[in-house]
């Protein structure tokens, strides 16, 4: 499944949007099988969706797998098209999408490539030290703590952009590491596969090979293109059974997510069955055949139904509302034995006192002010 048509891709590498081809995409897809049943799958820079779509329909095809695909996406237009395409896609900054730690099994990372702004930008004298850290770094710190542990991360970047610092976190973090180049080279990328572990030493070798990819150096090591036909050991995507806590959604939503979520989730909320809860509401209250004792005036306080507009013989206007609320009526004893000895004891009983607050509706002096009836 192609990302975008060749004649438009060059509009999206505005605002470090490199869309995955369709050759490399072909490739990494051989490389991946699954394990289990069900699958949860991330990515945290989805685009139009196309490419983790792919994945999905290729683990639920050829493995018979029920695949959970995520999607988040800060552009507003490709987001909208990937909610199309995704299980669930989240139109945000990833930074404000609260996802839940090692709970998907495939990390699908294809970052913006290049600097992030530095709180130093524009100032005089600014050296090579001085710039804010590559995005693709900082997407790969953000994300690992994602994936479960087994769970399988897909990173496609530039070459040159892995520096030492990256290569020893890859080492550290991820084991069965593999890099490859990618066999489209317009964005200089390459693929880097790796399982998520517990953290480690680095190995010596694979620091050495990403050191090797990131200076162009691949042909001379054990880095080469990725293959056409897969034939090494299989990545596979761990069974994670669902979870109803588990947590994917954003810090804020706009107006138009909160519609479509609101939408969504209808049939959950209270209103399609609002008129069956609420249909009392519209029915007038008959009066009691004989006049009611204190007993019953409390009851009916209580249950809000004293309530409505009365009109005294001499004209007075009132709005009435009743209510019932709890006192305390608090009774201290206290007792002296035969060795002079006092205590004190204090009981504290509940008792409800029914009030009728009303609103003064009488023209004159004393409209509006608020009186209490008791």
């Amino acid at each position: 499944m192609a990302l975008v048509f060749n004649r438009v891709a060059q509009n999206h590498l505005r605002a470090g949007y490199y869309p995955t081809d369709e050759v490399t995409l072909s490739r990494i897809l051989d490389a991946l099988e699954c394990e289990g049943t069900t699958a949860r799958i991330l990515d945290p820079c989805c685009g139009e969706g196309a490419a983790l779509a792919s994945v999905e329909s290729h683990l639920a095809q050829v493995f018979g797998a029920e695949v959970t695909s995520l999607g988040v996406e800060f552009d507003p237009e490709r987001a909208w098209a990937a909610k199309r395409l995704l299980s669930r896609c989240i139109h945000a900054d990833v930074h404000d999408v609260v996802i839940s730690p090692r709970s998907v099994g495939l990390l699908f990372l294809n970052p913006p490539y290049g600097f992030g702004v530095s709180d130093q930008a524009g100032r005089a004298g600014q050296g090579e030290h001085d710039k804010a850290e590559r995005l693709e770094r900082q997407f790969l710190h953000l994300c690992t703590p994602m994936l479960a542990y087994g769970g399988v991360m897909v990173f496609i970047v530039p070459h040159y952009a892995v520096d030492a610092d990256m290569a020893a976190y890859i080492g550290r973090h991820f084991r069965d590491v593999r890099a490859f180049m990618a066999p489209e080279q317009q964005f200089k990328q390459c693929v880097i596969f790796g399982v998520h572990g517990r953290p480690r030493n680095p190995p010596k070798e694979l620091l050495q090979d990403l050191q090797a990819l990131r200076e162009g150096e691949w042909l001379g090591s054990s880095v080469h293109e990725l293959p056409e036909v897969w034939s090494g050991m299989h990545y596979s995507v761990p069974d994670l059974p669902a979870d109803p806590e588990h947590r994917f959604h954003a810090v804020r939503l706009d107006a138009r997510q909160l519609d479509a979520e609101v939408t969504r989730l209808a049939n959950a909320t209270l209103w399609p069955a609002f008129e069956m809860h609420f249909s009392q509401a519209d029915r007038s209250a008959r009066r009691p055949l004989r006049d009611m004792s204190h007993w019953h005036l409390a009851l009916a306080l209580a249950a809000g139904q004293v309530t409505g507009t009365v009109v005294s013989p001499a004209g007075r206007t009132l709005l009435i509302k009743g209510d019932t609320f709890k006192k305390k009526h608090r009774e201290q004893v206290t007792e002296v034995d035969e060795d002079g000895k006092a205590s004190s004891t204090l009981t504290l009983t509940d008792t409800f006192v029914p009030v009728i607050r009303a609103i003064d509706f009488t023209p004159g002096p004393n409209l509006g002010d608020i009186v209490t009836i008791r």
